[in-house]
Order: structure tokens, then sequence, then C-alpha cells
């Protein structure tokens, strides 16, 4: 399923992140990212009780309904809904590889925030389309890691066994591949196993690169770069595993967004806007 970048439009009068830096291809939170997302952020299973699922807006999330819903029970995140309005939802129907967001009663949080638990075992949620590259690549995300194993993924667009368009490490290592002809690598350093604020931003025409930790920005390019970004592999999109399972991150995971092309001229400004709401640095 390809999903077209510039279908959804922030409407007249819309505020927050994704009304001041349009264009996002996906937006998983769990504050709310645009005025007008109304909707849920997430889709909770619980362990025990009638009905076994319901969604929770951010609010609910914040303000105690969801523990309440949850019981003493174990909260697990079975979709986290795109709030970029592309419908690219990431979701888990395995009951077991779904993540927690409630651990026996308490909402998982970071920082005093809500997050997303992910056990570096079998959790993990996906997508089964790919993102449109449109001159780049730009991701933006809160994380706070447990490890950072090197065989594992914050985020990918790619399945094991095939070479697709984008893996991103917890060890740091960047992978994007050339024009179908196979990954190229960008040794970033590994993320930090506390709370962090992560970015990169790609020029896939350049092949010129910018990755920042915690506001700290260090820019390069690749060497012999053709580009676009691109692979006529089989992807998935996942989010703490590979596409088909596989390689599983473990850690929180408290928001992720992704546009596809290099925003790296509202850098500054996209990493404010995250920073003001989870004080991360």
């Amino acid at each position: 399923m390809i999903i077209n970048p510039y279908r959804f439009s922030a409407g007249a009068g819309a505020t927050g992140l994704l009304a001041d830096y349009t264009g996002a291809v996906a937006a998983f939170s769990l504050r709310q990212l645009i005025s007008t997302w109304t909707g849920a952020v997430v889709e909770v299973r619980r362990d025990g009780g009638s009905p076994a699922t319901a969604d929770f807006t951010a609010a609910e999330v914040a303000d105690g309904t969801l523990t309440t819903w949850t019981g003493a029970n174990n909260g697990r995140v079975s979709t986290w809904y795109d709030q970029s309005g592309q419908g690219f939802n990431a979701t888990q129907t395995t009951v077991g590889d779904q993540p927690q967001i409630v651990n026996a009663g308490t909402l998982v949080t970071s920082n005093g925030e809500p997050a997303i638990d992910f056990d570096g075992v079998n959790h993990y949620l996906l997508n089964a389309g790919n993102i449109p590259y449109s001159g780049g690549l730009s991701w933006y995300g809160v994380t706070d890691l447990d490890n950072t194993v090197s065989s594992t993924r914050i985020w990918c667009d790619d399945i094991t066994g095939a070479q697709g368009y984008v893996n991103i490490w917890l060890n740091g290592a960047y992978q994007v591949n050339d024009n179908d002809t196979g990954y190229d690598l960008i040794s970033s350093g590994a993320h930090a196993t506390v709370q962090e604020l992560s970015s990169f931003n790609f020029d896939d025409t350049s092949g010129d690169y910018e990755y920042a930790r915690d506001g700290s920005n260090t820019t390069g390019s690749i060497a012999g770069w053709t580009g676009p970004i691109d692979s006529a592999n089989t992807a998935n999109f996942a989010i703490m595993g590979a596409g088909n399972s596989g390689q599983h991150g473990d850690g929180k995971v408290q928001e992720l967004i992704i546009y596809p092309n290099d925003q790296s001229a509202n850098r500054t400004g996209i990493e404010g806007d995250i920073n003001t709401h989870y004080s991360v640095y």
C-alpha cells in the first residue's frame, strides 16, 4: 500500500507540530500532534475484562481513564494510530507480540510522560506498506532504550532476507538503499539507554545527511551516492522490529515522526516542539 504524502491538509486554523511542519507521512505519539486530530492515539488490549480492546485519546492515556479501564491488568498496544492523516497505522494482532503501555495497572512512563514498552524479544508493530520517499527522509523520535544491541531496530522499511528501503538500528547504524544497489551505511553512534530525542535528515539527491541527539547535530555526506532511496524488494514498515518480525528493539518509545523528504531546514523547530513537551534536554 503506497500512501500519498501530500493528501493530508492540516486545515485552516490547525495548531500543533504537524500543522507547523506539514508533510509527515507517519506520525506516532502518545500526545496530540495536531489540533484537528480528535481521535484515539492507541488501541489497547487488556489482559482481563470485556471488551478486550478499546481506543484511547492522548488525554485519556494521561488522565487515568486508560488505567481505570485496565484495572490491575496489563494493557498492550494493538494499534498505534498515525496522526499524519495518511492512515499509516502500526498494528499487531498477535497478543504475545503486542508491546505494553500499562504494567499491572500502572501506566508505563519515561520522564513522567506515557510510553510504550517493547520487550526486545517478541514485541513490535507493523504496517504492510512502504513510505513513498520523495527527495529523501527525515525522522524524529523520543526513545528510552534498555539496550543498544546491534542487530535490533528502532524502525525500518524492510524485511529480513531482502534489502528494503531504510533500517534504523538501536546501535546508531542508519542504512538507506541507494537506487536498489544496496544499503549505504551511516554510523551515528549508539542511541542512549536513557530518554533521548533523536533525528536524522537525509537528502537523497545529494547524499547529504545530518543526525542529532538531544540537540547536538552532526553533518556529513555519503560518498558515491547516486540516489534516490529505492528498492525492488518486498518490505514492510515496522517499529522496534523487522517488517517480518525478528531483530526486536528493547526499550520504550514515546514518539516517532517520519517525513518522506529532507526536513533539515526545519530540524531545530521540530526538535524544539518535541523537547518543549518531553523536556528531554
